[in-house]
């Protein structure tokens, strides 16, 4: 008999949740990730509401704002000419959004599961997955001074990233995939104030992002497109710096503020993986992932732990089998995703909009319930079909039209 029900390897924002939901369900789990906590790891921060209202819902929303992090109850997309500026729509357990630091959530996440009784394991390197016959048995790892553990379990669990170990020895396929579009990196800046706003400006080839998060930081993000991320590679500091230059007002506010850390960024990946497979399933970043300008990493991560907990409840409690369970939660997972996949590949692409699409920015900027709408949508408090729906289109220039 294997000595757990699951094994997770991850213990960040898809692989506590999982390992918690999983415990407080009374099964046995390892969780285990090679970091110790606290610790930090490159992030967008961004919890929109519903991964608050799941948070909420676990009881843990209260925990992260005990922590002092700010709500974030407006966003901003400023594009020069014109700007659309809104409050998105909050859930009965989720007003309004946060970005914690996650030094800071990270490791509140762990303390949770590992108060629902999953056992967690921290500073624990997997080496590889034992498998027999093509079904994953368990794991085989070191711990921090070096001795070799094998821990089996009935369901081995990715939770480790985009570059997943357990979805490179199962041979994953990606089966949507589209190619980097952009980079971009942040640090931390104290005295940059943001008025509670999630800010996005876009000017040229360029797009400035701050947010605020704990101790009065404010997190000031510079991405620009993908075809100059080896030019600026040779001087991202330089690059990095003069992205302000592209806005006055933004190059003003960042002067009289002071930087409190060193950089960090990448390119972002945009793929579906497969995320399941005898003995194994995916959650999180290891099976979907998309680029950061819409900041859905976190709330998505949060999604897939329920809904992955829900679908191994149902094999281990004998209700469906091991395939046809997980393959209903990753067909349900890319249905729920796939909207806001597309639409962010397409924000993220730089490429001017098209007459209709101005149009229709430029008849929203005009009216604040369209603002409302559009960031309700960002923020996913809004399906982005219902946003674009004809009628609701219509509504928004025939309201505009009015106002003008």
């Amino acid at each position: 008999m294997a000595e757990y029900d699951a094994i997770v390897v991850g213990a960040r924002v898809a692989g506590s949740p999982t390992a918690m939901l999983l415990a407080r369900k009374g099964y046995r789990v390892l969780l285990v990730d090679r970091a110790t906590f606290p610790s930090d790891i490159m992030s967008t921060h961004v919890i929109h509401a519903p991964g608050m209202e799941a948070l909420h819902r676990w009881g843990l929303d209260d925990r992260v704002i005990a922590t002092g992090c700010p709500p974030v109850t407006r966003y901003r997309l400023d594009f020069g000419p014109m700007a659309i500026v809104g409050a998105p729509r909050g859930l009965p357990g989720a007003p309004h959004a946060y970005a914690p630091r996650r030094i800071v959530l990270d490791n509140l996440l762990v303390e949770a599961a590992a108060q629902a009784g999953a056992h967690v394991r921290e500073g624990f390197s997997v080496d590889s997955l034992i498998v027999d016959d093509g079904t994953v048995r368990g794991i085989r790892g070191r711990t921090k001074d070096g001795g070799e553990i094998v821990e089996t379990a009935r369901v081995v669990i990715g939770a480790d990233g985009v570059h997943s170990l357990v979805a490179g020895q199962m041979g994953a396929a990606k089966y949507v995939r589209v190619a980097p579009k952009q980079a971009m990196y942040y640090s931390y800046w104290s005295g940059m104030p943001t008025d509670g706003e999630f800010q996005t400006y876009v000017r040229g080839d360029r797009a400035l992002v701050t947010v605020p998060t704990h101790d009065d930081l404010t997190v000031v993000l510079a991405a620009w497109p993908i075809d100059q991320f080896e030019t600026n590679k040779a001087d991202l500091e330089g690059a990095y710096l003069r992205s302000f230059d592209t806005d006055e007002e933004f190059a003003a506010r960042i002067r009289a503020a002071t930087r409190e850390s060193r950089l960090a960024g990448t390119r972002m990946e945009n793929f579906y993986r497969q995320s399941f497979g005898p003995g194994w399933a995916l959650v999180g970043d290891a099976g979907y992932h998309k680029d950061a300008n819409t900041a859905q990493g976190i709330t998505d991560a949060f999604n897939d732990a329920e809904s992955l907990t829900g679908a191994l409840d149902e094999v281990f409690s004998g209700g469906r089998p091991h395939e046809e369970s997980l393959s209903a939660y990753q067909a349900s997972r890319d249905e729920r995703t796939m909207p806001m996949f597309e639409l962010t590949c397409q924000f993220a692409s730089y490429e001017p909009p098209s007459e209709e699409e101005e149009a229709l920015f430029g008849s929203v900027s005009a009216n604040q319930e369209a603002m409302d709408d559009f960031m309700s949508m960002f923020a996913g408090t809004m399906p982005v079909q219902e946003f674009f729906d004809p009628a609701n289109v219509g509504r928004y220039f025939a309201n505009a039209g009015a106002a003008g």
